[in-house]
């Protein structure tokens, strides 16, 4: 049986924390080796989305690490890794998944991302498909690109990089800090509001209080508005090698359902689960059928290959 994890009962310490420094950053990872593991146990490496950390996973990674190892780490800019001085953007953040895998697992995983973490992972898959034994999916954002017309693109990129001044964002920056501010948003993210407790507010800003915060935060904003920030994913679908299983929070404000259905009629070796009564913190809101659906994919997709 999987056990029963609340945001109310969020262990202070999760898993073997440590750090490790890539590229001359400090990075901090944690990781469970499974209590059951076989020949046949295929690891998993999470990948958190943006504004989080590894610790968005509290509710997944214990009950997983019964059958398999489990591996999570944030991403460069979040949670308690460096806020660097560095060229934010999705290859990056690949890069630093790739490299941790080849230093640290050395083996086929099973990647696991969630909305950002669900682009790099897959973006992953495409550009180092040796490290890929299958993808979760926790709903996959569209780019910019896919949402707007092309002729307004260029005026929509105009006006988002006059508001990326840095003399604006610094006050954002202060205005974001505030408890209710981030209360507001995680309202938006989480489709029960009973769930975003204090004690969720006060990890979510934890990382902001962190040296060099304001910076990355300024240098992320401005980021997100380059056209060379994130491939498209419907250009890495159908480069995709490996199966992939793509879960979505029915209830979804963030990256609605409706964004993620189409991709199965373009894409049929995709696998999509509605989770329902989620938002788009369906990792944490529905954690049991989250994690079941995990481990019956897995089971089912790519434990197969080893027969």
């Amino acid at each position: 049986m999987l056990s029963k994890s609340r945001i109310k009962t969020r262990p202070a310490q999760l898993g073997c924390q440590r750090d490790w420094v890539w590229r001359g950053w400090q990075i901090r990872y944690t990781y469970l080796r499974a209590e059951q593991k076989t020949d046949r146990s295929v690891p998993l490496l999470f990948v958190h989305g943006f504004g989080s950390a590894l610790t968005q996973w509290h509710a997944n990674l214990l009950p997983l690490s019964q059958t398999h190892t489990v591996y999570a780490l944030d991403l460069l800019g979040f949670g308690a890794s460096e806020k660097a001085d560095a060229d934010y953007k999705v290859g990056l953040w690949v890069e630093q998944v790739y490299e941790f895998w080849r230093t640290m697992i050395g083996r086929p995983v099973v990647l696991v991302g969630h909305s950002l973490g669900a682009l790099v992972a897959l973006t992953a898959a495409t550009r180092h498909p040796e490290m890929i034994q299958g993808l979760v999916l926790m709903t996959l954002p569209s780019t910019r690109q896919e949402l707007l017309p092309p002729r307004l693109q260029p005026i929509v990129g105009t006006i988002e990089r006059a508001f990326s001044s840095p003399l604006l964002l610094k006050p954002l920056f202060r205005l974001v800090r505030q408890p209710k501010v981030v209360r507001a948003i995680l309202l938006k993210a989480y489709a029960d509001a009973e769930n975003v407790t204090e004690e969720l507010i006060a990890n979510t800003l934890l990382p902001i209080g962190d040296r060099g915060a304001a910076q990355t935060f300024c240098r992320l904003s401005q980021a997100v508005t380059r056209p060379d920030y994130s491939p498209s994913a419907k250009t890495l679908l159908p480069l995709m090698q490996r199966p992939a299983l793509l879960l979505w929070g029915a209830q979804d404000r963030i990256v609605p359902l409706a964004q993620g259905q189409p991709l199965l009629q373009q894409f049929p070796n995709l696998q999509m689960v509605e989770i329902p009564n989620a938002g788009h913190c369906l990792y944490d809101e529905r954690p049991e059928q989250v994690n079941a659906e995990i481990l019956t994919w897995v089971e089912r997709c790519v434990e197969q290959l080893y027969s």
